[in-house]
């Protein structure tokens, strides 16, 4: 094997590390710094997606016809670092504001869109170049080192941006910056390794982009064969010998090759649409689980780690022991039956992700809707508080007494007859009663704390989190009774102040995670608190009390309950999909190649990266469009993928497979018996 060829699969190594480093916590880069909606970071981070399978055909197109592919990789290499800089830098929260981290952004991943795909279909194939063609062997095996290179730098980076985002904090939130900031490290690396070979790299000149020719042979072709549309004009045989007067009879007939293939191309773009989900709508199912799995704590979007993982495990599994067992029953598994059957896997993965996100619904909490709030009452005073709520009319809304520092179980639903409405209070406390009234405003929710005001009771009411799932975000606040303000320090970032003599704090995020000893401090002491462990999804109020036996405490109350689904369930939906890609992505590549002529190999790559780019902008348009909840979102695509299976296969039944010997060069010496150089083909139908 070259030794130039260490240098080119390390370069790939770095790249893929760097790009899905960056992808996989793109999700949440987008919904919680810059803070847009579900639907819009899904449609951007597919838009994102799309471009880098969009750009291919540019890299191809300058290496072939104008730099060649040495060049190609150095100078798009260099565009790439500078997209990971810019994007790095729109993550850095003292840089501007919303604007500026949206522009850097959007030009930073513009950039590495432009950098990942240029060199896609370069890198590879310029590995390829190293080999002389008597080294075929090597050559293949080089090409499962290096299929094997991209899945290693996909898992490692997967399980460890999370981290650095996560478990990292900077200027008091998750660390973006820095989980962009490495894979653009990485990406260095990347591009120094590769031309630290350059001394002793076979660089083959550009040969002519074969995909222009391409295109114009078939426009020539339709055109020549509008213009002479005639009746007395002979018939040909096929559409493309149209073409016979200005191209050479060989070129005709690949391109008559390649057609066959493109045609079953067509229905491929859905089965991307699915794959491609799990760095988005599946990493937003995930923030709505328990990531506990009780030797490790998950973080959502590690979970894309098992991809990666489970290729590595399923691609020698299938081929070693599934398709032998298959084969030994006597069926015959063709290339286009194992495209079908990861297709029904892939609509079986969705089913199941339908069914998760339908039970993780039913273990949310109910919003209020419309005329509705949700009330829940913390009494802060040492004995028993009876509460009584009276409507406009009169009538009473909802009566019950609570202990003092009772957990109420849940918040009581009460119907307004406005938007927005005075209720009024009737606090009965030992032998007093009090009457208060408060506003509220519908579909929210409120905590009335009653406290002690000298041998009488006062009430507040505070309005509760904005949304009550939190996204999966733990988030925290306080309520001080103090005579002094406290000040909490929640990490080494992030801290709060409370005012004195209960002053209510603003929510915060924290990371997941037991705190049992907090500092906090007033102006003449400090202390700490043990707030215990603080779970996925659940968002806590803390009263800090001054007991005269125990000294300062904190007493919590859970006012959204944390995530109970554990995010194991996600491994189903991953490993059916994961097997679908096996049997669809490896087993497609395999059979373009073995179908399409030579000279045609790299037009087919540029191919098959564009049904991944239409796939994608198929989730794109359906996640602006469709307004539809999320698990019938699942469901759509489930039965989308189904019908174009179907049709897939019944293309498939009517393909003609080319057998590798019909596959002649004009150089042959066997002429084909039917006329001319007509491709000899195989009449056998092939039936799934």
């Amino acid at each position: 094997v070259p030794r130039n060829i260490a240098f080119i699969v390390v370069n790939e190594f770095c790249e893929r590390f760097s790009y899905y480093g960056m992808k996989a916590v793109l999700i949440l880069y987008f919904l919680y710094f810059l803070h847009w909606n579900e639907d819009t970071s899904t449609s951007i981070y597919h838009a994102f997606s799309s471009l880098c399978y969009f750009t291919p055909i540019l890299g191809a197109a300058i290496a072939d016809s104008w730099l060649g592919k040495f060049k190609t990789i150095i100078y798009l290499s260099l565009v790439y670092v500078l997209g990971h800089v810019i994007k790095s830098l729109g993550a850095l929260p003292i840089l501007g504001g919303q604007v500026v981290h949206t522009v850097l952004s959007l030009v930073g991943l513009s950039l590495i869109a432009l950098g990942t795909g240029g060199i896609k279909p370069c890198v590879a194939a310029f590995g390829g170049d190293q080999f002389e063609e008597k080294h075929a062997e090597e050559r293949t095996r080089y090409f499962s080192v290096f299929y094997l290179s991209i899945n290693a730098g996909s898992l490692i980076s997967t399980f460890i941006t999370p981290m650095l985002r996560g478990d990292v904090q900077c200027f008091g939130e998750d660390c973006y910056a820095l989980a962009f900031g490495v894979p653009g490290l990485l990406m260095v690396i990347a591009l120094v390794v590769f031309a630290m070979g350059s001394k002793i790299y076979n660089k083959p000149p550009p040969e002519g982009n074969i995909v222009a020719q391409v295109f114009k042979c078939i426009w020539f072709a339709i055109s020549n064969r509008f213009k002479n549309r005639s009746g007395d004009i002979p018939k040909r045989q096929h559409w493309l010998d149209w073409a016979a007067e200005k191209y050479p009879k060989q070129l005709i007939m690949d391109v008559k090759a390649l057609t066959r293939v493109l045609f079953l191309y067509i229905p491929l773009p859905m089965f991307w649409a699915l794959l491609d989900q799990q760095g988005s709508r599946w990493t937003l199912q995930a923030i709505r689980m328990n990531g506990n799995l009780g030797f490790f704590v998950l973080q959502p979007d590690q979970m894309q780690v098992l991809n990666p993982l489970l290729v590595l495990i399923f691609i020698p599994l299938f081929d070693f022991v599934i398709y032998r067992l298959v084969s030994k029953c006597g069926i015959n598994f063709s290339s286009l039956r194992k495209m079908a059957v990861g297709m029904i896997l892939a609509c079986l993965a969705f089913a199941v992700a339908a069914a998760v996100e339908i039970k993780i619904n039913e273990m949310t909490p109910a919003q209020p809707g419309p005329q509705e709030v949700f009330l829940q009452v913390l009494n802060l005073a040492d004995d028993e508080v009876k509460v009584t709520v009276v409507g406009n009319e009169n009538d009473s809304l909802l009566i019950e007494s609570i202990k003092s520092f009772q957990k109420t179980p849940q918040y009581s639903k009460l119907h307004l007859k406005t938007k927005s409405q005075n209720f009024h209070f009737h606090l009965k406390y030992h032998n007093l009663s009090l009457y208060t009234e408060h506003s509220v405003q519908e579909m929210n929710w409120y905590s009335l704390v009653i406290r002690e005001d000298g041998n009488s009771i006062s009430s507040m009411m505070v309005k509760d989190t904005e949304s009550k799932t939190t996204n999966g975000m733990t988030t925290v606040r306080f309520v001080n009774t103090l005579h002094k303000g406290v000040n909490i320090s929640l990490s080494k970032d992030t801290s709060l102040n409370v005012g004195e003599d209960y002053g209510v704090s603003a929510y915060r995020t924290v990371q997941r995670g037991e705190y049992p000893a907090v500092h906090c401090r007033t102006e003449d002491k400090n202390f700490s608190l043990n707030l215990g462990l603080l779970d996925f999804g659940a968002a806590y109020l803390f009263v800090i009390t001054n007991n005269t036996n125990q000294g300062l405490q904190a007493w919590k109350t859970e006012d959204i309950p944390a995530n109970k689904m554990s995010i194991a369930w996600q491994l189903p939906q991953y490993a059916l999909v994961t097997a679908g890609e096996v049997m669809f992505s490896v087993t497609g590549l395999e059979f373009s190649y073995s179908q399409a002529p030579s000279s045609m190999k790299s037009v087919l790559q540029a191919a098959w990266l564009l049904t991944i780019a239409v796939g994608n902008i198929i989730v794109l348009v359906v996640a602006q469009f469709s307004g539809l909840v999320q698990w019938a979102e699942f469901i759509l695509f489930s039965c989308l993928l189904l019908v174009i299976c179907l049709i897939f296969s019944i293309m498939g039944y009517y393909y003609v497979p080319v057998k590798t010997e019909d596959m002649q060069g004009p150089g042959d010496k066997q002429i084909s018996h039917i006329q001319g150089n007509m491709i000899n083909l195989e009449t056998k139908k092939t039936k799934l």
